[in-house]
């Protein structure tokens, strides 16, 4: 789907590069040069959210500054906050904007994956003595309708019919299943492994819609899978519409049979359940398999991975999408496998197969060279789905105002999500509809079992500009994200004074803070 291009009031105007330029060295050196006169005593709010939830303040980092690219509006009374900022935590998929600037940076918004296929034998008639080889190319979104797309060029070059097999060429990336599933969550579709030919994200959508007059629920699924089957329809029940999965009392320990065997509330209406495949290594051939032959192909052969031969002659290139869309889905969805494929590029596009290993030294190369003085981050797979990665405050600030003042300036903020509108974002309308917050922030969200975080940028009420970068890291992350919607809206609200009772806040916050 096509999504309109937001403008933003605060992008810096490419035109103004010795502009940029100043406000990239102001912006390396900010930390250092502000930690002085940055407030550090936390909102009342935000401290009473945090004491709710039995939360410490060391619980919560937090880093809000202005955009150093351009004098501040008179009627600003710019916020400054710095609290743990230079403590390193984990902050979950806000790691994402690493992996996404380094993208951007090194490969380059326009930036494309090639998806290739060769024939290793002769086409008569349209057939090929031989086989038929797909080399994925790491290509983070090749998704069912582009695999269509793909097979419909293969039978559009001459190849209708396969004497042979079609052989898988994934050689791209060298990475491997994990031993154990995140979280001991291998269902959810947040937890799929990266893949040199990633099909459709290895997932399978159940699609239940409801029909009051029959008394049952039509269930569909996609994509097709060879030898798959599932229920076409379940009972429907009058129950409330919470925990509308459990209710179904899905099984899915046979791979090619699913079954429920509950019962759909009619009160949820539509609704879609993603599910990753339980066996992933079969996902990849049942699909290509299903859409072949539905697409007339024939097949006398296997679909199985493998590499093709040196001899191969190439049928077709199939491009993916440009870098630019594809972080979009990677910052506003929070994809963690589609950060997974870019984080591997980074290493796989020099010419030998991606490696966790080496994408973490070239990162690790590039931010050495770029942000002197500053924290590195600890990658470990790109994005944020790990209990090892880690970044400060203060390193997540630099990497935002740098990226404010590149020339990707544009690509990367359209790939945040707009507060209240779109992406994981969108929840804060939910949260609160009257929110100043909605419609001007442009953020990265975060979480995991114990973190809760935000990063991003801020358009305040004055006009002024902010980055802002906050975590929560406690076992109770998750009760007190009311705090951080209040350190977005006290950024909105730079227009107005704080009150005195903040004052006194400020004395108590610091007795609490050196009583711990």
């Amino acid at each position: 789907m096509t999504r309109p291009r937001a403008v933003h009031p605060f992008l810096l105007t490419l035109a103004h590069a010795a502009c940029a330029a100043l406000a990239l060295s102001f912006a390396l050196a900010w930390p250092a040069h502000a930690q002085g006169t940055a407030q550090s005593a936390l909102p009342r709010p935000v401290l009473q959210t945090l004491q709710q939830a039995q939360i410490p303040p060391s619980g919560l980092s937090v880093l809000i500054a202005p955009l150093p690219d351009g004098p501040a509006p008179s009627s600003a009374l710019p916020r400054h906050l710095s609290h743990h900022a230079q403590v390193s935590v984990n902050p979950a998929s806000v790691m994402k904007l690493f992996t996404t600037y380094a993208g951007l940076s090194l490969l380059g918004p326009d930036h494309v994956w090639r998806n290739r296929v060769y024939t290793d034998g002769p086409v008569r008639d349209g057939v090929l003595q031989g086989n038929l080889v797909v080399r994925g190319s790491g290509d983070p979104k090749l998704v069912v309708e582009r695999l269509q797309e793909l097979l419909a060029q293969v039978r559009s070059a001459g190849v209708r019919e396969v004497r042979g097999d079609i052989v898988l060429d994934r050689s791209v990336f060298d990475v491997r299943e994990r031993s154990e599933p995140f979280d001991d969550e291998p269902l959810r579709p947040y937890t799929v492994g990266p893949d040199g030919l990633l099909l459709n994200f290895k997932a399978v959508v159940y699609k239940f819609t409801p029909d009051a007059a029959s008394g049952q629920v039509q269930v569909r699924f996609e994509p097709p899978l060879a030898g798959f089957s599932a229920p076409t329809q379940l009972p429907l029940s009058q129950a409330p519409c919470s925990d509308w999965r459990r209710q179904l009392q899905a099984d899915f320990s046979q791979p090619q049979q699913v079954r429920f065997a509950g019962r759909y509330p009619v009160s949820c209406g539509e609704r879609e359940w993603p599910v990753a495949y339980p066996e992933p290594e079969a996902y990849a051939p049942r699909v290509m398999l299903a859409l072949w032959q539905g697409a007339g192909g024939q097949l006398s052969g296997q679909v199985r991975y493998g590499a093709g031969r040196a001899s191969a002659k190439l049928l077709l290139e199939a491009p993916s999408l440009p870098l630019s869309e594809i972080i979009k889905d990677i910052n506003k969805f929070s994809n963690n496998v589609m950060a997974q494929q870019l984080f591997l590029t980074l290493s796989s596009e020099l010419g030998a197969p991606g490696r966790f290993e080496a994408s973490r030294l070239r990162l690790s190369q590039w931010w050495r060279k770029g942000f002197p003085g500053h924290d590195e981050p600890v990658l470990d797979n790109g994005s944020g789905l790990s209990r090892t990665e880690r970044s400060t405050a203060q390193a997540l600030t630099a990497l935002l105002q740098a990226a404010h003042a590149s020339p990707h300036a544009r690509h990367f903020v359209d790939s945040l999500a707009i507060a209240g509108v779109d992406g994981t974002a969108a929840r804060i309308k939910d949260r609160s509809p009257q929110s100043p917050v909605i419609g001007n922030a442009w953020l990265k969200t975060g979480s995991l079992r114990d973190v809760a975080s935000v990063a991003g940028y801020v358009q305040g009420q004055s006009g002024q500009r902010y980055t802002l970068v906050a975590v929560l890291h406690h076992p109770n992350a998750h009760q007190a994200r009311a705090a951080l919607d209040q350190l977005l809206e006290w950024t909105v609200r730079d227009t107005a004074s704080p009150p005195k009772a903040q004052q006194s806040d400020r004395i108590n916050h610091g007795s609490l803070r050196s009583s711990r």
